[in-house]
């Protein structure tokens, strides 16, 4: 018998040895659905894939004859993400053991309610009350935290696991933003390791690629939009927006519109949160902070700089409006929150805010909760990878991606370069930014309004590329109800954030302008 045929015999007693059917021998062991019934069909397959369909076969059947030791993961915290990683681990078994090469099963479990429904059978997994505890149990190989919260419990337990040598893999970016430098330390120490895969952009695989695929090119900026929540929200107020005049017979804009015919961001949001995308308290999401903590941790593993979220600015997307969406779109952008770190001269500069992107970019056509990070290095001009940045699944298959290289024994630096390597964070003068800028005002209906914001911006240095002053544009009234206030709109060529605060601290002072201005940075891509 030759060694074709002697493999069909083999692979056919295997199907009847293990009651399997063709489509799941394919789809679970040979990682072809169809692969049985080509073999059947006369398909020879070469010599490499006869030896790794053998070797899976092997470590199916050692897995049923329970020769192989499973590897035992502790799971702490059992909300949408620790749920769908049991599920997974129970579900998947067959595709998880030929990938690992052993099983992988949730042997404990810790949560704070132990009789909420989580749609997943925990019979077989051993509960416990304590996080901590449970990072302490010499019957866990690999413990992985889904609690929350930059300290307390999530903190304790990751630090327990790590000192006795256990590997932890975590979706918490607020927690790796505040003590990931330190962290780092003791597992290197220890001679262990961290996950964190899914902490940043849930099912992107921008760590992997960033600690081990981009080889000996220099990251020179990264960027993206880093949290479905606000994606959502500007989304659907660029969807919504209209032509129709929404003045009532007064001629006047009613108090709580925008525009003619776009949902507001209150209404976007109160959306979101009906969706289950947005939070019941948003501030984490819409302000930034959740897109800062996210773009930290980045930043180190670009730079190889000390974590340091502190030290970025921050604006969120509270103070977006129909006029700042439907005066971007007839400019040929949209409205992106972005996440922003680029090497500069002077150090690294981090920020987070509203940004006009061009109608044209990748980047711009990355909608709804979907989240995209880009990066740019001396060899590639742009590396795009886009997916979804929440979910359960998502986020708990980026978990279980992090398990599998543990349970694989792959191990390299959690941070990308031992800690002590890190160099000490710098901060780029941001007042240093270059860019074009939109600028929104509320200016008093009177002559010489205009003449002195333009008499600002040219002491300024600021060259003014366009003056925008529509009647579809907002009208409101003035504080006195006396006089108008109309809204104007000033698109900037390339200037410095330092220039345009100064001009705008000025304006302010003359009169001429009511309430604070609107300021969006218009961000030069590709």
């Amino acid at each position: 018998m030759n060694d074709i045929a002697s493999f069909r015999a083999t692979v056919e007693a295997f199907l009847s040895t293990h009651a399997l059917s063709p489509s799941r021998f394919g789809s679970e062991i040979a990682g072809d659905p169809q692969f049985v019934f080509d073999l059947r069909d006369g398909r020879e397959p070469r010599s490499d894939t006869r030896t790794r369909i053998l070797k899976a076969m092997q470590d199916f059947a050692d897995a049923r004859a329970g020769s192989v030791a499973p590897f035992r993961v502790g799971v702490a915290g059992l909300g949408t993400v620790g749920a769908a990683l049991v599920r997974m681990l129970l579900n998947d078994q067959p595709i998880v053991l030929r990938r690992g090469g052993r099983p992988i099963v949730a042997t404990h479990v810790a949560a704070r309610n132990r009789n909420k429904d989580r749609g997943v059978d925990l019979s077989g997994s051993i509960w416990m009350d304590d996080a901590v505890a449970l990072a302490r149990d010499a019957e866990i190989d690999l413990f992985v935290e889904l609690i929350g919260g930059e300290d307390g419990p999530a903190y304790a337990a990751i630090r327990a696991a790590l000192e006795r040598g256990v590997p932890v893999v975590t979706a918490n970016k607020a927690l790796l933003a505040k003590h990931g430098v330190e962290l780092a330390r003791i597992a290197e120490a220890s001679g262990t390791s961290i996950g964190f895969e899914a902490a940043v952009a849930g099912g992107i695989p921008v760590i992997k690629t960033l600690r081990e695929g981009l080889g000996s090119a220099s990251i020179t900026r990264v960027y993206g939009i880093m949290n479905g929540t606000c994606n959502y929200i500007l989304t659907r107020m660029a969807e919504s927006g209209g032509g129709r005049d929404g003045r009532g017979k007064s001629g006047r804009w009613p108090a709580n519109y925008d525009n003619e015919d776009g949902m507001s961001f209150e209404a976007c949001l109160k959306e979101a949160q009906e969706l289950g995308y947005a939070e019941a308290d948003p501030t984490f999401d819409v302000e930034g902070y959740d897109t800062a903590h996210k773009l930290a941790i980045l930043t180190t593993l670009c730079f190889q700089t000390e974590i340091a979220p502190g030290q970025m600015l921050i604006e969120g997307i509270s103070h977006i409006n129909q006029v700042d969406i439907k005066v971007a779109a007839d400019l040929g952008y949209k409205i992106k929150l972005l996440g922003i770190a680029e090497r500069k001269p002077d150090g690294v500069e981090q920020r987070v805010h509203p940004t006009l992107v061009p109608k044209n970019s990748a980047i711009a056509g990355v909608d709804g909760v979907l989240n995209a990070i880009a990066l740019e290095t001396d060899y590639v001009s742009e590396l795009l990878l886009a997916g979804p940045g929440a979910g359960g699944d998502a986020t708990a298959a980026s978990v279980l991606s992090d398990i599998l290289d543990m349970v694989r024994g792959h191990k390299v630096p959690p941070l990308g370069v031992p800690a002590g390597q890190l160099k000490p964070y710098r901060a780029a003068a941001i007042r240093a930014h270059a860019g074009g800028y939109y600028i929104r005002l509320q200016a008093r209906d009177v002559p010489g309004a205009l003449a002195s914001i333009a008499s600002h911006m040219a002491a300024g240095g600021i060259s003014i590329e366009s003056v925008i002053q529509r009647p579809d544009l907002q009208t409101l009234t003035g504080d006195d109800g006396s006089s108008e206030f109309r809204t104007i709109v000033i698109i900037t060529h390339d200037t410095t954030e330092d220039a345009v605060r100064s001009a705008l601290a000025k304006i302010a002072g003359d009169g001429f302008t009511s309430g604070m201005a609107q300021l969006i940075r218009i961000e030069a891509l590709g």
